[in-house]
This record gives structure tokens, C-alpha cells and sequence, in this order.
């Protein structure tokens, strides 16, 4: 269950509101209204703005090449 904020208000005008995440999500942030003064095309009434499910995959870029050791001479 969520505890503290249910909604608010972002600064182009848009409400958005907090609902019960699903698996491996905890919250899921929805714009319920989407302002009309609002240039931003992201924000789409309805559909959840951000969602935690994302950011925990595994990235897919390639990391940095690791390495090797190296012994100094002498």
C-alpha cells in the first residue's frame, strides 16, 4: 500500500498520480491530466510517465575495455 503522496502537480501543469507498482515496480507515476499549456510530448494522459521497472534492468551498452595488469620492469 502506498503511504503519503497520491497526486501532484508538476511545474508545466500536468497532475500526475502514484499508483501500486507491479512486479519489481513499487510505484508507478501515471499523468492523469494532462495540461493544455503543456509542450511536452512525453507527457500523454493515461500512460505511466516513469516506472522503477526500467532502471533495474541490466545495462546493454559495453562497459569500458577492463584493464590488464601489468608488472613493472626493473
Amino acid at each position: 500500500m502506498l503511504k503519503g503522496f497520491t497526486h501532484a502537480r508538476l511545474a508545466c501543469g500536468c497532475r500526475i498520480t502514484f499508483r501500486e507498482g507491479v512486479e519489481g515496480s513499487p510505484v508507478v507515476v501515471v499523468v492523469a491530466d494532462k495540461s493544455p499549456q503543456c509542450a511536452s510530448t512525453l507527457h500523454v494522459a493515461g500512460l505511466p510517465l516513469f516506472d522503477t521497472r526500467e532502471s533495474l534492468r541490466p545495462s546493454t551498452r559495453l562497459g569500458p575495455p577492463e584493464e590488464e595488469e601489468y608488472e613493472e620492469e626493473g
